[in-house]
């Protein structure tokens, strides 16, 4: 059972915070295909260096034997303990513009009193918009532009982005609740879900995380570099290039999913993907792809965290 202590803590040295800011979402959980929320993650906080103002607590919302904490050993002794992090910051983007960013792992708690927190904050600060991001695999190739799924209610942003619009009902995350919970409030909330190639859906895909930048670039106009990421998913595509070439059965697949993208992507009347770097084939297989997906999933995947 969580610890019954507050849910958060104020950070003493806080800067101060303008009104009507953007809020961006990034939290890792229950799948994260290509490491995409998690590498983003450590490009906010390796590169933006963001302010915290807000600390929640990993008694109340953690379960440690989900999520190990990391220590460092040395020869005989310990060094280090290195506990997960949720915090809502303030940080800027690569043009020193501001805005707040809420990042970390998926609380395994308190669900509703950390979406009630999170409410509460954005009506606080007065945000602009909330966006936020995850990513599921699917089976399409990486040769491709990564396509998104928008939801929300920012219809512009669905309009504009989302190439597969599904029917469907699949497991909640906390970015699903707060979004639910942030539109019930009037909040302008988009939610981006980036689907990745499924054969590199277990793999660190730094495309993944240039596509959930850009898909924040696009709906809050913030700009972030990831420039060692480009740099990183140059070497990597050559990697996975000298795969498949060395593969007839590699090979063959990713033809095949190429053509049904283009098939699909053809025939479509849903929107382009953006600038992201991999994506999709025909609706009814997309679905299928989803289906089975979740229902092999193992139970212990939902307790991957940052």
């Amino acid at each position: 059972m969580p610890f019954p202590g507050p849910l958060f803590e104020r950070a003493a040295s806080a800067p101060p915070v303008p009104r009507g800011l953007p809020l961006v979402i990034a939290l890792t959980g229950f799948t994260d295909a290509g490491s995409a929320v998690s590498r983003t993650i450590d490009y906010f906080r390796d590169d933006l260096s963001p302010s915290p103002l807000a600390v929640f607590s990993n008694d109340t919302l953690l379960d440690y034997r989900a999520r190990r904490p990391i220590v460092s050993f040395e020869k005989d002794h310990l060094t280090d303990y290195r506990p997960p992090r949720l915090e809502l910051s303030f940080a800027h983007d690569a043009l020193g513009q501001p805005f707040l960013l809420l990042a970390g792992y998926e609380p395994d708690f308190a669900w509703d009193a950390f979406a009630a927190a999170v409410v509460d904050f954005a009506e606080s600060y007065g945000v602009s918009t909330v966006t936020w991001v995850h990513a599921i695999p699917m089976p399409v190739p990486h040769t491709r532009p990564i396509g998104t799924t928008v939801s929300g209610t920012r219809s512009e942003l669905t309009e504009a982005h989302s190439v597969w619009q599904p029917h469907t009902e699949v497991p909640a995350t906390a970015g699903h609740l707060l979004e639910y919970r942030l539109a019930a409030a009037g909040v302008r909330v988009a939610g981006f879900v980036l689907l990745i190639p499924h054969y590199l859906g277990d793999t660190e895909y730094p495309a993944a995380a240039l596509a959930a930048l850009d898909s924040l670039t696009v709906a809050t106009g913030l700009v972030f570099a990831g420039d060692d990421l480009r740099d990183e998913n140059r070497e990597y595509l050559e990697k996975v290039t000298e795969q498949i070439e060395g593969s007839d059965e590699l090979a063959r697949m990713v033809q095949g999913l190429e053509e049904r993208y283009d098939a699909y992507m053809a025939g479509s009347t849903l929107a382009t993907p953006i600038i992201h770097t991999g994506d999709l084939p025909s609706a009814d297989e997309l679905a299928a792809e989803l289906e089975r997906f979740l229902a092999t999933r193992p139970a212990e995947d939902d307790k991957r965290g940052s």
